[in-house]
């Protein structure tokens, strides 16, 4: 009897424990549902990245949870090798989300940001917020009016991506260069020079930033024009960049058919050695072939042969 009772001791432990230990999982199981992960972007210590931590909250309404997140971001980390976005000597003043468009309005304070201290704080917040279920795009305004970024562009709606360069790597290290870029003269017959600072993500190459910015055309802080002098743009804006490569220093560029179109007055050479001496003047590249789709078997506006490699021309420079 002894015995039977020293055995039903133990099983009612060990069923005790069982009970016990259900218990527990059940609870965790339901803890671990009611919580949900996110990413917090910081600037990292020598600003040259963003970088993300891990959060967790159960917060599951949209607008508190924002409130939450924009908490998060105006809070410095215990690592100090990390800086928070919203943390600096500028102020958000209003969050509205409407229509899918999260706005963030700032003081003027913002603008006041050094240039990679701005992008880098920017693509943080936008990074972070974004991954709120109802957010599709971030919009910043400066006082009510939208934000116009260093080089005197109209910053638009933000995504995630839209902090990732076109070969799909995260943005990671900013560099500074000085671009020479020619452009058309005033009679779109012969090229002048300019020259263009810009602050880029290094994970792109050279060759493709002087595309984009031949592409965006002349800008208004570009400098080494003579007095009374203007320039004019070469490219087709609709012109997308298919890819960029350089090897044994010939630059292949390969645009898409746009780059056909010409919409601007300027004579097919002003364009191509707009191209042409742009690319050269990057070290390490000689000369420049221009396809179409990956065709070079092309006349550009009839009377340019594509298939040609082309070299510098001065000449046309005025």
């Amino acid at each position: 009897m002894k015995r039977l009772t020293g055995k039903m001791t133990i099983l009612v432990c060990f069923f005790c424990m069982l009970f016990l230990f259900l218990i527990t999982g059940c609870g965790k199981e339901k803890e671990e549902k009611n919580q949900y992960h996110y990413k917090v972007y910081y600037v990292n210590h020598d600003r040259t990245g963003v970088i993300s931590e891990d959060y967790v909250t159960e917060n599951t309404d949209v607008g508190s949870l924002l409130e939450e997140l924009v908490t998060q971001l105006g809070t410095v980390p215990e690592k100090l090798q990390y800086h928070a976005p919203l943390a600096g000597s500028f102020e958000l003043l209003s969050m509205q989300l409407k229509d899918g468009q999260l706005i963030l309005d700032f003081n003027t304070a913002y603008r006041e940001q050094e240039m990679v201290t701005e992008i880098l704080n920017r693509a943080s917040i936008v990074r972070t917020l974004s991954q709120v279920k109802d957010v599709q795009y971030v919009s910043f305004l400066v006082e009510g009016e939208p934000f116009v970024d260093a080089s005197g562009s109209v910053v638009g709606v933000m995504s995630a991506d839209t902090f990732i360069d076109n070969a799909g790597n995260e943005i990671n290290t900013y560099e500074k260069v000085k671009l020479q870029l020619y452009f058309a003269d005033e009679d779109g017959t012969g090229l002048q020079a300019v020259s263009r600072t810009k602050v880029y993500n290094s994970n792109i190459s050279l060759e493709r930033l002087v595309m984009e910015e031949l592409i965006a055309g002349p800008q208004a802080d570009d400098t080494g024009l003579a007095a009374g002098r203007k320039d004019g743009p070469v490219i087709n804006p609709a012109t997308k960049i298919v890819s960029v490569a350089v090897r044994d220093g010939i630059c292949y560029v390969n645009l898409d058919n746009s780059f056909l179109n010409q919409i601007y007055n300027v004579t097919p050479e002003v364009t191509i050695y707009a191209i042409t001496n742009s690319l050269i003047e990057l070290t390490g590249v000689n000369k420049v072939q221009i396809s179409v789709n990956g065709e070079t078997s092309v006349n550009y506006r009839e009377n340019i042969n594509l298939s040609t490699v082309f070299e510098r021309n001065l000449d046309m420079v005025k």
